[in-house]
């Protein structure tokens, strides 16, 4: 399933009711979070763009607004991972400007009961779980780890394209994560030599509905982002995305229940092959996103990383492009040192779309230079030793 992708041009997005539905942090406050002993700083809904020398704390900064979001940000650190060294327990908390309304939101690490846990609270109230996150905000990220998305395995492309489907919508964490508890329980039974059929059935069933439920999600997803925009790309590439995965695969043909009785009844027939290798033969864990140029036909993983990195840009803007043509919530951009790597004319093609959207980005950048072309359509803090700075860029 080859499925088209392409990028607009900022005067051609229109919404339903004419009005663009951005969530901005206005206020950030963080507590003893990585390099941050306590930082509190006042923003508007327009990109920030935070330079300085590496080392500095942007990234750190940009996980935090990660965390703000359902999933475990940009790093996948685990909670422990994320206090201050020496400090106390971490917290990230947020002023959100959603619709002319504000919101309180945050998140943190607590101790319940002798167990290390991750709690959220919104507007003063404690939430169930992180997904109360994802009704204010939703986030897409790139960071210099992801240059080699396209040359490396494919369980990075699969986080990458459920953070997609996560930018929509927030009870698909929940699906990859009941899923993956599915097929962790089965594996410790198999592995035990436990075969108790009811046990395993039971399992089998409760992973292949998640499975399922996930793998129409990402077809959905990339379905969306394919259709949405079909316009000239400008300097960027245009990506042609595609899904390579079994249970996608069944689904054009299939019935979601259908998909859901193959599954289980493959996962039953693989019992003993899963339990000599120690992992499940099929399911959408195997999953694969694929893409290519649509310019050069050349797989993505085969361009160089400029284009690479250009090509996870136009996905994500495209995404962002689509959701403002339906008069959606936009997520925020986290762009990690995403100049980098991209020339003077693709970087004016960048600010100039991120401006048009009028989505909050958050851009890191050791070179101040790059940004100019933004000149007061941004924001600008320099990161010094964990401290920001606001200047002007005149």
């Amino acid at each position: 399933m080859i499925l088209t992708l392409d990028r607009t041009r900022n005067d051609q997005i229109e919404t339903l009711d004419g009005m663009i539905r951005s969530p901005a942090i206005s206020r950030l406050i963080l507590t003893d979070f990585r390099s941050y002993a306590a930082l509190r700083v006042e923003t508007d809904a327009r990109p920030v763009v935070l330079t300085g020398a590496n080392g500095a704390g942007k990234t750190n900064l940009l996980e935090a607004v990660s965390l703000l979001a359902p999933g475990r940000g940009l790093r996948r650190a685990r909670n422990t991972d994320l206090d201050r060294r020496d400090g106390g327990a971490w917290s990230v908390a947020a002023r959100v400007e959603i619709d002319g309304h504000s919101s309180e939101i945050g998140t943190g690490r607590a101790r319940d009961g002798g167990r290390e846990r991750r709690i959220v609270r919104i507007n003063g109230q404690s939430a169930s779980n992180q997904a109360a996150l994802g009704e204010f905000v939703s986030v897409l990220w790139l960071t210099p780890s992801m240059d080699r998305l396209f040359q490396e395995g494919s369980s990075e492309r699969r986080r990458f394209l459920d953070r997609l489907v996560l930018a929509n919508d927030s009870a698909h964490v929940g699906r990859v994560s009941s899923y993956s508890q599915a097929l962790k329980e089965r594996g410790r039974l198999l592995r035990a030599g436990r075969t108790d059929p009811a046990w395993l059935d039971a399992l089998e069933s409760r992973a292949a509905a998640s499975a399922v439920a996930i793998a129409a999600a990402r077809r959905q997803t990339v379905k969306a982002l394919s259709d949405a925009l079909t316009t000239d790309p400008g300097h960027f590439p245009r990506p042609i995305i595609g899904l390579d995965g079994a249970v996608e695969d069944w689904l054009s043909s299939l019935s979601a229940l259908d998909c859901e009785q193959r599954l289980a009844a493959r996962f039953q027939g693989d019992r003993e092959q899963d339990a000599e290798t120690g992992t499940t033969a099929t399911g959408p864990h195997r999953s694969d996103l694929v893409v290519h140029d649509a310019g050069s036909g050349v797989p993505a993983g085969e361009g160089s990383t400029g284009q690479q990195k250009a090509l996870l840009i136009s996905i994500c803007l495209a995404e962002a492009r689509r959701r403002a043509s339906l008069g959606q919530r936009l997520p925020i951009l986290l762009l990690d040192e995403v100049a980098a790597h991209l020339d003077s004319e693709r970087r004016r093609d960048l600010f100039d779309e991120l401006a048009g959207l009028g989505t909050q980005a958050w851009l890191t950048g050791t070179d101040a230079s790059m940004f100019q072309p933004f000149g007061q359509r941004a924001q600008y803090f320099s990161v010094n030793s964990s401290e920001l700075h606001p200047y002007d860029v005149n």
